[in-house]
C-alpha cells in the first residue's frame, strides 16, 4: 500500500514560477499609453487633411496593440527555451519575407521596406531585430568563439537578412542590428580589441557603401539651412518644435508645427510633437522611462540562470533602447534623418507588434523557476 505522505510530497516537489516583473510592465504600459496620445495629438490633423476620421492613425494602433497583446501574453507563457531550437526556423522565414520585399514590397519614399496584404501593410525588417538576437543568443551560449564553423549556421542567416535590408535601403535598421550583435557578444565575454577592429572596419565598408542619397541626408544634417524649403526642412522644423515646447510645453493638442509643417510628426518626428506640447519636463519623462526599462531589462538578464536566457533578455532590452536613441537623436538634429520609429511611441502597426513581442519574451524570462522542496513532516 502507498504511503499518502510520499505521494504529497513528490507531487509537491516540481518547478513553480513566480509572478512577471510588474515594475517593467507598468513602464511598457505607461510608454504605450503615451503613445496613443502623441498619435492622437500628432496625427489628427493629417486625418483632416486627407478627409479622413480624426482618430484614424491611432485606431489602427490601437488595433495592433491588441494583436500585439495577444502575442505578447501566448509568449510570455510558454518556456523562452523554446526559443533556442527555434532560432533558426525563424530566420529562415523572415529571409523568406524580406525576399519577397525585394521582388514584391511596396515603396515609400523612395525605400521598399513592405510587404502589403489588402489593407494590411507589414515590414519584415522589424522582425529581424528579434530574429538576429535569437541567433546570437543560440550561438553565443553554446561557443563565443566567432570563428568557429559550428557557429557559422547562425551567422550565415544573419549576414544575408543584412544584405538584404540594406538593399532596400535601410541603413538605420543595419546600424541597429550591428550595434545590438555587438553589444550582445560583448555581454557574452567577447574581447573589446575584436569589437573596436569590428567597428573600425565596418565604419569603413559602410563610408564605402552608402548611396548618395544617404551622403546627402549627412550633408543635410550637418548644413540643413542650405536647404531651408527642401532636404533640411523636417530638422529645422523639429528644432523650432523644441525651441517653442520650452521648459513646460505649449499643452496638449496645441503643436503648431504638425498644422502641416512637419510633414513625419506622427511617425519619425513625434518625439519634436510631443516636446512641443509638453516641453523639456515632456523629454525628460520619456528618456526617464527608456532609461528605467533599460535598468530591469539589464537586471532581469542578470537575474537569469541561464546564459541562454541572460543574452536573449539582455539583446532584447538595448535592440530597443538603441532604436529609442536613435529615434530621439534624429528629433533633436544629434544624428542625420533614419526614419526609426520611437519604440511604442511613434505611429507603426509592425513595430509596435514586434516590440511587444519581445516584451513577451522579457517578461517570460522575468520569471522566476523556483523548485518546491517537499515538506518534511516531523514523527
Amino acid at each position: 500500500m502507498s504511503n499518502p505522505s510520499y505521494n504529497t510530497e513528490k507531487e509537491s516537489n516540481r518547478i513553480i514560477l513566480s509572478g512577471y516583473d510588474t515594475t517593467l510592465t507598468f513602464i511598457v504600459l505607461f510608454l504605450i499609453i503615451i503613445g496613443f496620445l502623441a498619435i492622437f495629438s500628432a496625427g489628427a490633423p493629417k486625418c483632416i487633411i486627407q478627409g479622413t476620421n480624426s482618430a484614424f492613425f491611432v485606431t489602427r494602433q490601437f488595433i495592433w496593440f491588441i494583436l500585439g497583446f495577444i502575442a505578447m501574453m501566448f509568449i510570455s507563457r510558454i518556456n523562452y527555451k523554446a526559443l533556442d531550437r527555434l532560432s533558426l526556423p525563424f530566420a529562415w522565414i523572415i529571409i523568406f519575407l524580406l525576399v519577397c520585399v525585394h521582388f514584391f514590397g511596396t515603396t515609400v519614399n523612395g525605400a521598399t521596406r513592405w510587404l502589403s496584404i489588402g489593407p494590411i501593410q507589414f515590414q519584415p525588417s522589424e522582425a529581424a531585430k528579434l530574429s538576429v538576437i535569437m541567433l546570437l543568443s543560440s550561438a553565443f551560449s553554446r561557443n563565443i568563439n566567432i570563428f568557429d564553423s559550428k557557429q557559422f549556421k547562425y551567422f550565415i542567416p544573419i549576414v544575408i537578412m543584412l544584405g538584404l535590408i540594406f538593399k532596400q535601403p535601410n541603413l538605420s535598421m543595419v546600424m541597429i542590428l550591428l550595434a545590438s550583435s555587438m553589444f550582445m557578444y560583448f555581454a557574452a565575454g567577447g574581447g573589446l580589441k575584436l569589437i573596436c577592429s569590428a567597428i573600425a572596419v565596418g565604419a569603413v565598408g559602410i563610408s564605402f557603401a552608402i548611396q548618395s542619397f544617404q551622403k546627402q541626408r549627412i550633408q543635410t544634417w550637418l548644413n540643413p539651412e542650405e536647404d531651408p524649403y527642401g532636404a533640411g526642412y523636417n530638422i529645422i522644423q523639429s528644432l523650432l518644435a523644441f525651441a517653442a515646447g520650452g521648459l513646460f510645453g505649449e499643452g496638449y493638442g496645441n503643436s503648431r508645427q504638425k498644422l502641416g509643417w512637419l510633414p513625419e510628426g506622427h511617425t519619425d518626428f513625434i518625439f519634436a510633437v510631443f516636446a512641443e506640447e509638453f516641453g523639456f519636463l515632456g523629454c525628460l519623462l520619456i528618456i526617464g522611462l527608456f532609461l528605467a526599462f533599460l535598468q530591469r531589462g539589464l537586471l532581469i538578464s542578470a537575474k537569469c540562470e541561464d546564459v541562454f536566457g541572460k543574452l536573449l533578455s539582455a539583446g532584447i532590452t538595448v535592440s530597443i533602447c538603441i532604436q529609442a536613441f536613435i529615434n530621439i537623436s534624429v528629433a533633436s538634429s544629434m544624428l542625420p534623418a533614419t526614419g526609426v520609429p520611437l519604440p511604442f511611441i511613434s505611429y507603426g502597426g509592425t513595430s509596435l507588434f514586434i516590440t511587444m513581442c519581445m516584451i513577451g519574451v522579457l517578461l517570460n524570462i522575468s520569471k522566476k523557476r523556483i523548485r518546491r522542496f517537499p515538506n518534511v513532516r516531523q514523527r
